[in-house]
């Protein structure tokens, strides 16, 4: 077997992959239909989950009705979701600060390519105490078109000014998967809610159970390419 590209750059998914903040987001989402007195079954909530937010509205539409509130369901749930996190419920995942504390060791750029908005972004990761641990972070504000089209991905690879061959994307969700892999980046896919389908096994270079084998695969690729001394 040939070894791995060394690894020059990496791109990182934030929701359910750095943070996990998927739970919130499903309880928040329940949270704001009981205000408007709609019973949001947990199915619903979860197919949310990882979507851009047209597509979220779509969804709502196609479950509730043309007559759903809309902006006020989704204004609702950002408000719910944005006091769980500022009560204390938001944490990392696992492998979160070894990583990058690892990037940093090898001087490894990263950057984040996230499918939440800029706000909610630069809220989440100051919260979480790693604002400043990325070289460019890249929102579904600041793309035409959100995952599971590319450009997230390609604009992240663009803002580092790096090489796709050498570049990893790290991902939770099968739409997260799509966007990297269609933009030509090696996929490292570690589930968080939805389990690894046929699909996404075949579109992940590697499926790991946390962050900590990332670490294993970078420094074993990057060990492989160094010259012998």
């Amino acid at each position: 077997m040939c070894a791995d590209k060394p690894v020059q750059a990496v791109v990182f998914d934030m929701d359910g992959l750095l943070l996990d903040s998927e739970r919130l987001a499903i309880e928040s989402l329940a949270l704001a239909g009981a205000e408007l007195g709609y019973d949001m079954p947990l199915e619903f909530c979860r197919s949310l989950i990882g979507m851009p937010a047209d597509r979220c509205r779509e969804l709502a539409v196609e479950a509730f009705g043309a007559d759903f509130p809309l902006d006020d369901y989704f204004a609702r749930h950002d408000i719910a979701l944005a006091g769980l996190v500022d009560a204390g419920r938001l944490e990392t995942k696992t492998g979160v600060f070894e990583l990058l504390d690892e990037l940093d060791r090898q001087g490894i750029p990263r950057a984040i390519a996230t499918s939440s908005g800029r706000e909610r972004t630069d809220h989440h990761l100051e919260v979480a105490g790693i604002a400043d641990r990325f070289d460019a972070v890249v929102t579904r504000s600041d793309v035409t078109r959100g995952k599971p089209h590319p450009e997230p991905y390609l604009t992240a690879v663009a803002a580092l000014g790096a090489d796709p061959e050498h570049t990893i994307a790290v991902e939770d969700s099968p739409n997260g998967l799509r966007a990297a892999h269609a933009a030509g980046l090696r996929c490292m896919l570690i589930p968080d809610l939805v389990a690894p389908t046929t699909e996404t096994r075949r579109m992940a270079h590697r499926v790991y159970p946390d962050l900590h084998q990332v670490i294993d695969y970078i420094t074993t690729a990057n060990a492989a390419a160094a010259p012998a001394k």
